[in-house]
């Protein structure tokens, strides 16, 4: 294979096998191999923390990243035999957005919204601001309160809501407007050389959308729920991007389309010529 590619995914129910769906045998194997291949570079996108992305990659044995956007977009991080290296570039991006206030002094600004109740230390950073929320609450309506509340101090933000089932909690991320996954995607392929021709982007959930939608190529895995399959083509027709959104739905190499099978297959979709490079690979595991 001689096409660059620059493979961005998400973590959880897309490379991870996490959800309720099967995982085909041997899939994150194949793409392990394949992104072993010097002409990738690969990127996990994800709303993890640093630690808790080091921990995935030894539980589920994943290939090492070169890049890992985390803690939902709000830091980027390069992977080398060095060590972890936090790309400044990146916090001088986003940095603008919250006025020079620090997360601290934002913390202080919403201190009146009695339904917010700060995370732990370790889900904190330098530009994310974390709190959970009961689910009884109008999250809708408080998002609205809480944005008006910081634009009355030229505080421009975005806001990530999002449920955690097992506990019963809301959550809610308080980060720059630009903090987002699909900012720093673009960053990441504007500061290592890469265009819509060599980019994939992997997701399955609600906070992919905005790269989902986008003209960045993207693969929706087979295992995504139906709520967010239906949200992803609706945006990505409104955007005119449908012909760079691809449904995984199963087939290759005989695979089911969910997680690393869904990634694979969104890959030949877009770069048709890694198929039977891929069939190589499927091979030679079988021996």
């Amino acid at each position: 294979m001689s096409t660059r590619l620059l493979l961005c995914s998400d973590l959880d129910r897309t490379l991870l096998p996490n959800g309720q769906q099967s995982e085909s045998p041997g899939a994150r194997q194949i793409l392990s191999r394949f992104v072993s291949r010097p002409q990738v570079l690969l990127v996990y996108v994800t709303g993890r923390h640093r630690r808790r992305v080091e921990q995935a990659i030894v539980n589920y044995r994943l290939p090492q990243p070169d890049f890992v956007i985390c803690d939902v977009g709000t830091t980027i991080f390069e992977v080398t035999a060095n060590g972890w290296q936090l790309q400044q570039a990146w916090q001088n991006e986003i940095a603008p957005d919250w006025a020079g206030l620090t997360r601290m002094d934002i913390s202080a600004l919403l201190g009146s919204f009695k339904l917010l109740r700060l995370q732990e230390t370790a889900k904190q950073n330098i530009h994310k601001l974390s709190y959970y929320v009961p689910l009884y609450a109008n999250h809708v309506a408080l998002l609205d309160e809480v944005r008006q509340c910081l634009a009355r101090h030229d505080v421009n933000v975005s806001l990530v809501w999002s449920v955690d089932e097992p506990a019963g909690l809301g959550l809610l991320d308080v980060l720059p407007a630009r903090a987002n996954k699909l900012h720093a995607v673009e960053f990441l392929m504007q500061q290592c050389g890469f265009s819509q021709l060599d980019t994939v982007f992997a997701g399955d959930s609600g906070n992919d959308l905005p790269v989902l939608a986008s003209d960045i190529p993207a693969v929706l895995v087979a295992n995504a729920s139906k709520a967010v399959r239906k949200a992803a083509q609706q945006q990505a027709a409104i955007l005119g991007h449908s012909s760079q959104l691809y449904l995984a739905s199963g087939g290759l190499l005989g695979m089911n389309g969910n997680y690393s099978a869904g990634v694979l297959e969104g890959i030949v979709h877009f770069i048709p010529q890694t198929e039977a490079w891929l069939e190589q690979l499927q091979a030679g595991q079988a021996e």
